[in-house]
């Protein structure tokens, strides 16, 4: 096959590096380069896989526990008939499940600690229908909530935090107090903990606790549910459907997505990907752009030969071709090279991650900051295509003025003190 004079000279000048002390520091400098491009492909892949990682398995853990959309009675209210408010959400061709529940703020005493929780009432029969946790304990720790036994399942931090075990007492103070002779004083109500569940979401596992329905119903003095909770078919689908729910059931309730619920949390992580990204792209544009200098420098070591090729009948476009395919290449293999390394670096993080706690007696994921406790990698194809052809784009353009600068030589001053 009969390449391109122009690629066989480029790659020459691209390997090229032993004849000389000159030619070999210009070969270091490409070589810099093209390390540069590659460091910087690695670490954007890197990061942006982990970023993705983390959202997927925060969201993960989030709607093991949740609901993907609720609805609410108006106002905050008990809602009248919440198996027809269920039975019309299931006409929906989206939604699996519907069970009803509960929500409410308390404090949790044991002794003279205390923490804020969110107090969930739900029915142990109809919740594993809405939730992958609750079916996981259905047979175990959920069946231990009857109507009437005052019991309550606590997360697991938080039943460390306050010292308890099953079996023990913990008081429920409720914000709405009953007036007294004595004034307005606060609930109290002596529960047993009746379980604890392990979601690996630090933010349920320390401030969320279960218990019946019915009990939830006396506890908070409301006559019933106060919203539904549904599953469907596809997470993702959860604000349309939930647009079109709310259309449905009418203005008597309010409908509400896992995406509005956490729209701060995933808002954020979404402007840090971003800001991370643009960040690591200027990284990657410092090394591509390295390769001015490298190529500037070819140009002023190859002028001879530039100007013997003009006399030999090649042209300025020809010329400028092979200082561009010498860029294009440099940019090229530091593109495939990041892409190997931060792939194989993204794709095996949970085991490098972990050795290197080992080896540093550090944890750089505390859950009580990230919500979370291993670094999770989640590489995708979205990314990747667009960091390997900013990447590429970038050394393309690094090429042009010092390839234009080669095709300006001329011949005769070049070669006049030769």
């Amino acid at each position: 096959m009969q390449w391109p004079y122009e690629l066989l000279i480029g790659w020459r000048y691209t390997r090229a590096g032993r004849s000389g002390r000159r030619n070999a520091f210009i070969s270091f400098i490409s070589g810099v380069s093209m390390l540069g491009i590659a460091l910087g492909v690695a670490a954007l892949i890197i990061v942006l896989s982990v970023m993705n990682g983390f959202q997927k398995e925060v969201r993960d853990r989030m709607l093991s526990v949740v609901a993907h959309v609720e609805v609410f009675g108006a106002g905050g209210a008990a809602l009248a008939d919440w198996r027809a408010l269920a039975a019309q959400a299931m006409q929906h061709p989206e939604v699996r499940g519907a069970a009803p529940f509960i929500a409410a703020q308390a404090l949790v005493a044991r002794g003279e600690d205390m923490r804020g929780v969110v107090v969930r009432g739900i029915d142990p029969a109809e919740e594993p229908k809405v939730t992958p946790l609750a079916a996981e304990l259905a047979e175990t720790v959920l069946a231990e909530l009857r109507p009437g036994a005052w019991g309550i399942v606590l997360g697991g931090e938080l039943a460390r935090s306050l010292g308890v075990r099953v079996g023990d007492a913990v008081t429920i103070v409720t914000p709405n107090g009953q007036v007294t002779p004595a004034g307005v004083v606060p609930r109290l109500k002596q529960m047993t903990v009746a379980g604890v569940f392990e979601s690996g979401h630090y933010e349920y596992d320390s401030g969320l606790a279960l218990m019946h329905v019915d009990d939830a119903a006396k506890l908070f003095r409301v006559e019933g549910p106060t919203g539904v909770q549904l599953r469907l078919d596809d997470q993702q689908d959860a604000r349309a459907v939930a647009g079109e729910l709310a259309m449905s059931l009418g203005p008597d309730v309010a409908v509400r997505d896992w995406t509005r619920t956490n729209r701060n949390w995933f808002d954020a992580v979404q402007l840090e990907k971003r800001m991370m990204f643009i960040i690591l792209t200027l990284i990657v544009a410092v090394a591509a752009f390295n390769l001015v200098s490298t190529l500037v420098m070819t140009v002023t070591d190859k002028q001879a030969d530039i100007a013997i090729l003009r006399t030999l009948g090649a042209s300025p476009r020809s010329i400028m071709g092979i200082f561009m395919v010498q860029g294009a290449l440099a940019g090229v293999m530091g593109t495939l090279g990041g892409l190997a390394l931060g792939l194989l670096v993204a794709l095996n993080i949970d085991v490098i991650v972990p050795a290197l706690e080992r080896l540093f007696q550090a944890s750089f994921l505390p859950g009580s900051i990230y919500l979370i406790n291993r670094m999770p990698s989640d590489p995708q194809m979205a990314d990747i295509a667009p960091i390997a052809l900013i990447s590429l784009v970038l050394a393309f353009v690094a090429t042009l003025y010092p390839s234009w600068r080669a095709s300006r030589v001329q011949p005769a001053q070049a070669l006049r003190y030769e």
